[in-house]
């Protein structure tokens, strides 16, 4: 048995080395193909090309590794002959290909699909770069950009910059007609204009409607961007008026304008053209607030000596390089300079100098430079927690469920009340000045302290109408009595024919029961108890009030009673599962929540300098700025045709 076992391993070896060397037989030998020129062998199932360093699966066959130079790197005469076969693994990497594209870009409309040819994708692809990040259509002509493309796909033909901008043109066309369908739909607009200039100081106009969808969320769509000369012209009316009638929108459908300071001037003709309420943006009223401040004139002085500290320390490499070693080893931020049409940069360049002032006076102490006076960094240090109050109203401001025009009247008498307190607790009298300037500025622009006006201000309905701030705490009681009042005027003029048909309905009503109850006591006089007449008790009650009074108005009586919701609540999610509640009502709510509070994102509007994309904005050749800037914007809408989000 032991001799038969020894002889039955003996065949398996020779069978074993018999097909090892069957298998060396047939194996490529590799050093005789010229592809081994580009590749390296990584083990045995992949190799890396030597070009790209991409790793191949390789099974024994150069096919893939062939076709891969061909497609990318044009590598076409290296001595094989090509072949007709498509291998399985060149679709799988262009599959994938796609499959990278959609990962990379999760929400965009022009990502290519499987059945889109690879250059059009790649066309529609640098047309979102474009709208997207504020590039010219002349993009694909410049040299980089070109040999950044020839790089990663040297067999594509890039589009021309006209081909680019007749596919800029056509997909603003689509768009542009998705949006005038959505328009369809709003009940109300509210339209936001905006000023800013380009690199050639010419004045640009945004006009951008805000609108509350089905699903009560806050929308902002750019409608135009038109170039003007030098200043917002006589003819702000006009075209207003043409720019909603491109849209197919009735100057009734807007309730309000939003503007920055620029165009306070036109807020009256607004009104006698066309009815609207015109509201400044709130971004530009704090600037101006605080600004009245800053000049005083001892304050002033004190911020000018702050700049010439800060720009020392800029411009001197010694000391910078002084400063920077004794603040290595904490975290300490730096100085910064501020900008004068800037209130929060400021507050930011004087909290940066009281952070650093033990290693300011350290060094100017060892380079012999007159430091600031004692009286100028006390002036800083009481006038920092005075602008960090207006900076936690910004911040509240810039919250997503304080976007709209509700959350403002709260915020700035917050403000008004904290800076009076604050400035007479022990404040010096320069301080107190300040305040005093804020506090004055404030009752300028928002007639804090005027509440007859306050009260027809649609900001103080919009607050009335937002389930956080409903109690109204910065108006006195008989001015929230009064408010109340004019809510339940518009109430019934917007239900006016429906009140009427009900009032007729309620009368005919009474009159029929009123002839019968006689009757109906007499039958039940031998029958025990009586059903009696719900009439007739108010001979003793008196009138029911909820009997004669109008649905509309029991709806706003029902709001008032509501408990408060907590300040993080979003006011539109509240009304969007509370609308069915309060009908009417929630359509007046529709009117005045969709006021925004500034004309732009609020996070937009109060930061301190400028954003990149801003900045290439400014540079946009002016035969496409309506079209880049109209798309860039709207780029929920341009994504995939899909219903519009925030």
């Amino acid at each position: 048995m032991a001799s038969g076992f020894g002889a039955t391993i003996r065949r398996k070896r020779e069978k074993t080395s018999s097909l090892e060397r069957t298998s060396s037989t047939l194996s490529v030998d590799h050093s005789k193909s010229k592809l081994w020129n580009y590749y390296t062998k990584l083990g045995d199932a992949y190799v890396e090309c030597k070009v790209c360093k991409k790793q191949l699966s390789f099974h024994n066959s150069t096919t893939t590794m062939r076709e891969h130079l061909v497609r990318r790197h044009s590598l076409r005469s290296i001595g094989i002959p090509p072949t007709k076969e498509q291998p399985e693994l060149d679709y799988h990497e262009e599959e994938g290909a796609v499959k990278r594209l959609r990962q990379a870009l999760p929400e965009s409309g022009l990502c290519p699909s499987v059945s889109e040819s690879r250059p059009q994708a790649i066309a529609n692809l640098i047309l979102e770069m474009v709208y997207r990040d504020l590039h010219p259509p002349s993009l694909v002509e410049d040299e980089g950009f070109r040999l950044l493309l020839s790089y990663l796909e040297p067999n594509v033909e890039l589009p021309t910059s006209t081909q680019l901008a007749d596919m800029l043109w056509h997909k603003y066309t689509v768009v542009k007609q998705q949006l005038k369908c959505f328009l369809k739909s709003a009940l109300s607009v509210v339209l936001s204009i905006v000023s800013w200039t380009d690199h050639s100081k010419k004045l640009c106009l945004a006009i951008t409607a805000n609108v509350i969808d089905d699903d009560w969320r806050l929308c902002r769509y750019l409608l135009e961007t038109q170039l003007l000369q030098n200043k917002v012209d006589d003819n702000l009316i006009e075209r207003l008026g043409s720019v909603l009638a491109e849209f197919g929108l009735s100057s009734n459908i807007v309730s309000c304008v939003v503007h920055d300071a620029s165009m306070s001037t036109h807020a009256q003709s607004l009104k006698d053209t066309y009815g609207w309420a015109s509201l400044c943006c709130t971004a530009h009223v704090l600037q101006l607030c605080v600004q009245a401040g800053l000049e005083v004139h001892k304050v002033k002085e004190a911020l000018v000596a702050a700049r010439r500290l800060v720009s020392y320390f800029q411009e001197d490499f010694k000391a910078s390089c002084c400063l920077h070693a004794k603040l290595k080893v904490t975290s300490k931020p730096r100085l910064v300079m501020d900008s004068e049409q800037c209130w929060i940069s400021t507050l930011e360049m004087c909290q940066c100098l009281l952070d650093l002032k033990w290693a300011i006076l350290s060094v100017l102490e060892e380079q012999g430079v007159k430091n600031l006076s004692e009286h100028h960094w006390k002036l800083l240090q009481d006038l920092v927690p005075m602008l960090k109050t207006i900076w936690i109203a910004s911040a509240f401001l810039q919250e997503e469920q304080n976007a709209s025009i509700s959350s403002l009247m709260p915020c700035v008498h917050g403000i008004f009340t904290t800076i009076g307190q604050s400035s007479s607790e022990g404040s010096c009298g320069v301080i107190k000045t300040v305040a005093c300037q804020i506090r004055s500025e404030i009752c300028r622009h928002w007639s804090m302290l005027e509440e007859e006006k306050l009260i027809t201000n649609p900001s103080a309905i919009a607050s009335f109408l937002d389930p956080r701030f409903k109690e109204l705490r910065f108006l006195k009681p008989w001015a929230r009595g009064e408010l109340h009042t004019i809510v339940r005027n518009l109430l019934s003029q917007m239900c006016e024919p429906c009140a009427t048909r009900q009032s007729c309905i309620t009368t005919s009503s009474c009159c029929v029961e009123g002839g019968t109850e006689d009757l109906h006591l007499v039958g039940q006089k031998d029958k025990g108890p009586a059903v009696v007449s719900e009439n007739v008790y108010d001979l003793l009650l008196g009138r029911d009030p909820t009997a004669s009074m109008p649905e509309a108005h029991q709806q706003l009586e029902n709001y008032i009673v509501e408990p408060v919701c907590k300040r993080t609540t979003d006011p539109l999610a509240w009304w969007n599962g509370n609308h069915h509640r309060f009908p009417t009502l929630a359509r007046l709510a529709r009117q005045y929540l969709v006021i925004p509070t500034t004309t732009v994102q609020p996070q937009h509007a109060f930061r301190t300098v400028s954003s990149s994309l801003e900045k290439r904005r400014a540079t946009l050749d002016a035969k496409y700025i309506n079209h880049i800037l109209f798309l860039h914007q709207n780029k929920d809408l341009a994504e995939w045709g899909m219903k519009p989000n925030v």
